[in-house]
C-alpha cells in the first residue's frame, strides 16, 4: 500500500531534523509513494524546509513544549501542515484535514486531535503568530546566517534573503558538439517551451520555468544538460587548450567536467576525481549520455600526490566542498543543518585541498578555484591563506562584467530570477 503524502513528506522532513541530508532522506520515501504523489511530496518538502525556521518559530509558541525526539516525524507533520496553510493553494480545510489524516498514516492516531487543534489555532492567530518572530526567523533563516549576509554583504542582502526563500530557476547548457544554442532555442519554442539565452554562458538558456528533463527535446539523446548558468562558468575560466591534461579535482556529479570535454574536444586527457567511488557513477552516467570519455579516479584531493603519481596536470578545477550558502534555494536542508561552526572546518578542509593538489600542478599550470559559498571565510579569505602559504602561487580576479571583485577573486550572489552564488579564483604555479 502506497504512503500518504503529507506522512512520506513528514517523515523526510523528519529526518532532516534529526540531521540526514535531504538527497538522503527523500529517494527511499519517494519510491513508497504512487507516482501521481511525488511531486507534491517533493514540493512539500522543499517548501517546507525553504520556510523551516520561520515554521519552527511559529509551532514552538503552538506547542506547550516540545515533541519527543522519537515524534519527531509528527513534529515534521506539523511543519508540513503549516507550510501548506501559507506556502501553497490549497483551501485551508483541506490542508488541515489532509495533515490530520496523515496522522494515521504515520502510526499516529494519538496525534489526530493535537494536529487538528494546532493548525485551526494557527488559522485563528496566524497574524500574531507571525509577527512575534524576531527579524531572522520570520525571513527564514538561521539567526547566525541572517547575521552574516547582512554584515558581509548589507546591500545586497534583500535580494540573497529573498533568492534564498524562492523557489530557483532551471538552466540547460547545450552540447555544443552537438548542437548549438540558438537552434536549441527553436526546437523549445516548438516544443512550447518558453526559454531565453543566458547572459553568463555563451551555452546556457534559463527556462521561463521548470520541466520534467524527459519532456526537454534531445535529452536521452546528450544535446543538453541541466547546470545553473553560475556553474557554466567554470569550464569557461578554465579555459582548457589543445593537448592539455586535466584534473577535475571534486567531479562529482560531473557537470563540470561534461562541459570542459564539450568546450575543449581535443585534450590528451581529462581525470574526474571524487573521494566517494558511489558518487562517480553519476559522473559516468552524465559522460554516458553525452557522448563524452574521461578517465574516472577515486581520490582524496587533501593527500598531495605519491611519487608514482606520473606527470602532473596542466589545469585543476577545484569545486570545493563547502557550506552550499550560494546554491539554498536548491539546498533547503542547509538551514536545518548547517551550524555556524561548521564554516571554519570547511574553510580548514578546502586550504587542505588545494596544498593536496598543488603538487599535482605542472609549474606554469592554472588552478581554477571554486565553490557555491557566498561566505568570505570559504573564499577570499581560504586563497588569501594559501597564497600566504605557497611561495609559487600566484592569484587573478576572472575577467567580466558577472558577479562582483573581490580581493582573490569574482563572486556571484543569488539572485531571485537569475544565477546562483559561486566563488572563482585563478591560481598560477610559477614556471
Amino acid at each position: 500500500m502506497a504512503l500518504d503524502a503529507r506522512a512520506a513528506a513528514a517523515r523526510i522532513v523528519g529526518q532532516v531534523i534529526n540531521g540526514k541530508s535531504l538527497n538522503q532522506a527523500m529517494p527511499v520515501l519517494l519510491e513508497k509513494v504512487t507516482d501521481r504523489d511525488r511531486g507534491l511530496v517533493q514540493q512539500l518538502c522543499y517548501g517546507t524546509l525553504r520556510q523551516y525556521p520561520r515554521l519552527k518559530g511559529v509551532l514552538d509558541q503552538l506547542l506547550d513544549k516540545p515533541l519527543r525526539k522519537k515524534d519527531s516525524d509528527v513534529t515534521a507533520l506539523l511543519l508540513v501542515g503549516l507550510y501548506q496553510l501559507d506556502g501553497m493553494r490549497v483551501p485551508d480545510h483541506a490542508a488541515v484535514a489532509a495533515t490530520v489524516d496523515a496522522t494515521k498514516s504515520l502510526g499516529k492516531p494519538w496525534a489526530k486531535g493535537l494536529a487538528n487543534a494546532l493548525l485551526r489555532r494557527y488559522l485563528r492567530e496566524r497574524e500574531d503568530l507571525n509577527s512575534a518572530l524576531d527579524e531572522a526567523t520570520s525571513n527564514a533563516h538561521p539567526q547566525w546566517l541572517y547575521g552574516k549576509i547582512h554584515k558581509q554583504w548589507p546591500d545586497d542582502a534583500t535580494s540573497i534573503i529573498e533568492a534564498n526563500n524562492g523557489q530557483p530557476p532551471m538552466s540547460l547548457r547545450v552540447n555544443t558538439r552537438r548542437v548549438n544554442r540558438e537552434d536549441y532555442l527553436e526546437r523549445l519554442v516548438i516544443a512550447g517551451i518558453p526559454a531565453r539565452a543566458s547572459t553568463l554562458s555563451p551555452q546556457g538558456i534559463c527556462l521561463q520555468q521548470a520541466v520534467d528533463v524527459s519532456d526537454l527535446p534531445g535529452f536521452a539523446d546528450g544535446d543538453l544538460s541541466v547546470q545553473d548558468e553560475a556553474a557554466q562558468l567554470a569550464g569557461i575560466l578554465l579555459a582548457a587548450r589543445p593537448g592539455e591534461r586535466i584534473l577535475d579535482a571534486c567531479a562529482a556529479p560531473g557537470g563540470k567536467s561534461c562541459h570542459v570535454l564539450e568546450l575543449q574536444p581535443d585534450l590528451e586527457s581529462l581525470t574526474a576525481a571524487d573521494i566517494d567511488e558511489q558518487r562517480l557513477l553519476k559522473v559516468s552516467e552524465n559522460l554516458q549520455r553525452l557522448g563524452l570519455e574521461a578517465s574516472l579516479q577515486t581520490m582524496d584531493a587533501t593527500t598531495p600526490a605519491p611519487p608514482e603519481a606520473g606527470e602532473g596536470f596542466d589545469r585543476i578545477l577545484v569545486d570545493a566542498p563547502c557550506s552550499a550558502s550560494g546554491v539554498i534555494r536548491r539546498h533547503p536542508d542547509v538551514k536545518t543543518l548547517r551550524r555556524p561552526e561548521d564554516i571554519g572546518q570547511l574553510a580548514d578542509q578546502q586550504l587542505r585541498i588545494l596544498q593536496g593538489l598543488w603538487p599535482r600542478l605542472k609549474p606554469g599550470g592554472t588552478m581554477l578555484y571554486a565553490t557555491c559559498s557566498i561566505l568570505r571565510e570559504e573564499n577570499s579569505q581560504v586563497i588569501a591563506k594559501f597564497l600566504a602559504l605557497q611561495t609559487d602561487a600566484s592569484h587573478r580576479v576572472p575577467e567580466g562584467s558577472w558577479g562582483q571583485a573581490t580581493d582573490f577573486g569574482r563572486q556571484l550572489l543569488p539572485s531571485p530570477d537569475g544565477a546562483d552564488g559561486l566563488f572563482y579564483s585563478i591560481l598560477t604555479k610559477a614556471g
